[in-house]
């Protein structure tokens, strides 16, 4: 395995750090405040084959990262621990039927109920990595849920919709 690969899986093991000493179980705990605020943790835990604007220390999705995803029933429980912590930091949890709103959901403290802004980037990576981490099913019923929640319950534009449908296309 490439050392890109072998430090996401590792980090995702929770074996190594990310490029600020953070382990997996650290940004697991860490608040609210701290999640909308720092924008170099989402790339760490929702890998994709390219790089982002916001952090270029992280590693990238490669082949073979994939495939050790798909081998790897405790590296898809992480990654779906990961996505626990994103639910609930977005209003929302999983369910064994899918994805739900919490009682406590409103664009007024979950501003990717908003038009735009980081929070709908972070949505389209989250989707895209689930599909190519092979958690297609769990990428469907979360793009569902946040076209379905954020078109009803908030303001989401038709452009970030679009992107979230194109996620798993890409």
């Amino acid at each position: 395995m490439s050392e890109n690969g072998h430090r996401l899986i590792a980090f995702t093991l929770g074996q190594c750090p990310d490029h600020k000493g953070r382990n997996i179980e650290d940004i697991w705990s860490l608040s609210r405040f701290w999640l909308e605020h720092t924008h170099d943790a989402i790339q760490w835990l929702f890998p994709i084959p390219e790089a982002g604007r916001f952090n270029g220390f992280a590693p990238l999705l490669d082949a073979e990262a994939q495939a050790a995803f798909a081998e790897s029933d405790q590296l898809k429980a992480r990654q779906r621990r990961s996505l626990d912590v994103m639910l609930d930091f977005f209003g929302l949890a999983r369910e064994p039927d899918g994805i739900v709103a919490l009682p406590h959901l409103n664009p007024k403290e979950h501003i990717w109920l908003k038009r735009g802004g980081h929070n709908h980037l972070r949505i389209s990576r989250m989707i895209r990595s689930l599909h190519l981490c092979h958690q297609l099913e769990l990428a469907r019923a979360f793009q569902a849920a946040v076209i379905g929640i954020g078109t009803q319950q908030g303001f989401v534009s038709a452009q970030s919709v679009g992107y979230w449908r194109a996620a798993i296309e890409a």
